[in-house]
């Protein structure tokens, strides 16, 4: 069976148990604190900001590594069937917006 307690070992246990409490209501005042909760809410957006940036330099950087890919091979020479044809068209409507310039003066 259960040991009796003698008065000063259960004075020190309260007292144990009331120092544990006041610790635990101290963290608890700190996590409802304003400061602490608007900190927190700043650190989740930032994360979130954080991600979405890294996400949309990943997606810019595969977007231009899949383009690069069209106009140049795995060892690095330029895919003149493909380069020349852009250029033309580039060429092309280069001129048009000019001679539609020259035309609205």
């Amino acid at each position: 069976m259960s040991e009796a307690r003698t008065p000063a070992q259960i004075e020190a246990d309260i007292a144990r148990r009331r120092q544990a409490l006041a610790v635990t209501l101290d963290e608890i005042g700190i996590r409802v604190h304003p400061k602490t909760i608007i900190g927190d809410a700043k650190a989740k957006v930032a994360g979130a900001v954080d991600r979405t940036a890294g996400q949309a330099y990943v997606a810019a950087n595969r977007a231009v590594s899949d383009l690069r890919a069209q106009f140049v091979t795995e060892d690095g020479a330029p895919r003149m069937e493909r380069i020349v044809p852009v250029a033309l068209v580039a060429v092309a409507v280069v001129g048009l917006l000019t001679a539609s310039r020259r035309d609205k003066r």
